[in-house]
């Protein structure tokens, strides 16, 4: 049974991952959530001049030269009591495999959407993911200080394409030049807004109306004040309450209207965030539900990083604890190799800068040296519990290039970069399924993939690469492993490969030859993705 410390320490925690398309403004988000939790300074720009901050959860060197975020980052602060881990994805849809292992540490989602662009084809893509875990989604629409799409419009927009209930919790008065401020239902107040410098300025200049204030009606012109009391009473009549039971279920989601440049609206969503979140929820393992605050330390590895930082030549291994409390001191059980072993140099990772710690607890996400040994999706106990979280499945890659080394002198540095990039998630790597690793065949999810690829192996193993494009676009693995793939039949054009853990596979040119190799060997089974 926990204590009352542990207890309060754990309902205290919230962990979330925010998700958008490219450019919708989720890094400037983030970052503004951290300039309030005092986490930094001054606000960098993802996209700024040469002379400019970078963004703090950008770290990695090719992010900050092409101003997209390629890795998730995670990110930890203290708010008006809170201690907030917030887990930020890339926008990318070619990381799009990264996304989806950080949403299953996460206990919600915060979904960022452009007002001017509404849904947008990656947003579609990581919402479904969120729809699979059924986790809480809460939308924020940003960029309100341009012009933006009706607000009903872009409140449709949500429940047509992406099939999910809103609730708007506050309403934008005008958008663009035009944009005075936003309307607060639960409180029934206006908070105006005055556009300032967005240097690394906390907020924006912002007053607050009761909405009958006379002063706010001369504020506003009189044709926005008519337009506003018009759609609140809209609003009123036709909206789903806010029924925080179906926003837990990820049935409905709360809508909150700002903009994250100027800061404008990005406190009063914090605020209502952290009143509608939970703790950290309990998990599912093999024995059953592991309660967070019942049960003592469990963990589980959702990301390896290498190299993330020149000064440290290592592999920091992130994992999310699901229970109990994590002391640095104790001895840990890694349940997939069976052994007991102390966790070196825990850190709390603020993207690249470090502080090592001495405790966490459940809803924390830390990041620990690793010496080779820990793989996606392992669970970690304490010594006596072997209990194994679910796996995170690995998904077949559409893209497919042969790596060819440029200078053979290098060879031992190159395995040893190519399979630590490969460890990490980033991409897959298979082998031609007679020989060793001899001949090397990449696969990706999005071809971009491929350039992070070539620039880490130049850049961090000083190894020079040249990728030859391949004409499959279909991987299976074959159901059992233990099948001999060289007597299967109608394998012309088809190539046999083997993965990092030797299970066998089968490229294709196309789908038709999957069906045509399917219908030709009875009882054989082949996946479209690996459960690990």
């Amino acid at each position: 049974m926990a204590n009352n410390t542990i207890t309060n320490e754990i309902e205290k925690r919230r962990t979330f991952a925010i998700i958008s398309h490219p450019d919708a403004g989720k890094t400037t988000l983030t970052e503004k959530f951290l300039l309030y939790g005092g986490a930094i300074n001054t606000a960098g720009s993802v996209k700024g001049k040469a002379n400019s901050k970078y963004a703090v959860s950008d770290w990695m060197e090719i992010e900050k030269e092409r101003g997209i975020s390629v890795t998730s980052s995670v990110l930890q602060f203290d708010y008006n009591g809170f201690c907030i881990n917030i887990l930020d994805t890339p926008g990318h849809q070619d990381f799009s495999e990264d996304t989806y292992r950080t949403l299953m540490a996460a206990d919600s989602a915060v979904m960022v959407i452009d007002a001017s662009k509404g849904v947008e084809a990656q947003t579609i893509k990581l919402f479904k993911v969120c729809v699979m875990r059924h986790i809480p989604i809460f939308t924020f629409i940003n960029k309100m200080d341009r012009d933006a799409r009706d607000s009903f419009e872009l409140l449709d927009d949500i429940e047509s394409v992406l099939g999910i209930r809103t609730c708007p919790v506050n309403w934008p008065i005008g958008s663009g030049k035009s944009f005075k401020g936003i309307y607060d239902r639960k409180a029934k107040t206006v908070r105006t807004f005055e556009s300032v410098s967005t240097g690394g300025s906390k907020s924006a200049a912002e007053t607050d109306f009761n909405i009958e204030d006379s002063e706010l009606k001369e504020l506003v012109t009189d044709d926005l004040y008519n337009q506003l009391v018009e759609e609140i009473g809209l609003l009123d009549g036709a909206s789903d309450p806010l029924d925080l039971e179906l926003v837990q279920k990820g049935e409905l989601s709360p809508v909150f209207f700002g903009s994250a440049l100027t800061t404008f609206g990005v406190e009063t969503f914090l605020k209502y965030f952290l009143e509608m979140t939970t703790s950290p929820l309990p998990r599912l393992s093999n024995e059953g539900i592991i309660d967070p605050v019942e049960n003592d330390f469990s963990a589980f590895v959702f990301k390896i990083q290498a190299n993330m930082n020149k000064s440290h030549r290592d592999r920091i291994a992130f994992m999310r604890i699901c229970s109990g409390k994590f002391n640095a001191e104790k001895e840990v059980f890694h349940v997939q190799s069976g052994r007991k072993l102390k966790l070196s140099q825990p850190q709390q990772i603020m993207a690249q800068d470090r502080q090592v710690i001495q405790e966490a607890y459940a809803g924390d996400v830390i990041g620990v040296f690793d010496p080779g040994i820990f793989s996606i999706g392992d669970t970690l106990t304490l010594p006596g519990n072997k209990f194994e979280y679910e796996g995170i499945p690995t998904f077949a890659p559409e893209h497919f290039c042969r790596v060819v080394q440029l200078n053979s002198m290098k060879r031992k540095q190159f395995v040893k970069g190519i399979t630590q990039i490969a460890q990490e998630g980033a991409i897959q790597i298979f082998q031609e399924y007679s020989a060793g690793m001899s001949e090397i065949i990449v696969g990706v999810v999005g071809v971009l993939q491929f350039d992070v690829l070539k620039y880490r192996l130049e850049n961090e193993y000083g190894c020079e690469i040249r990728l030859e494009s391949l004409p499959y676009g279909y991987i299976r693995w074959v159901g059992d492993p233990s099948t001999d793939v060289t007597k299967l039949k109608r394998l012309n054009n088809v190539k046999t490969v083997k993965d990092m853990k030797g299970n066998p596979l089968l490229l294709f040119v196309n789908d038709w030859m999957i069906r045509m190799v399917l219908e030709d060997n009875e009882g054989l089974e082949l996946l479209e993705f690996k459960k690990n």
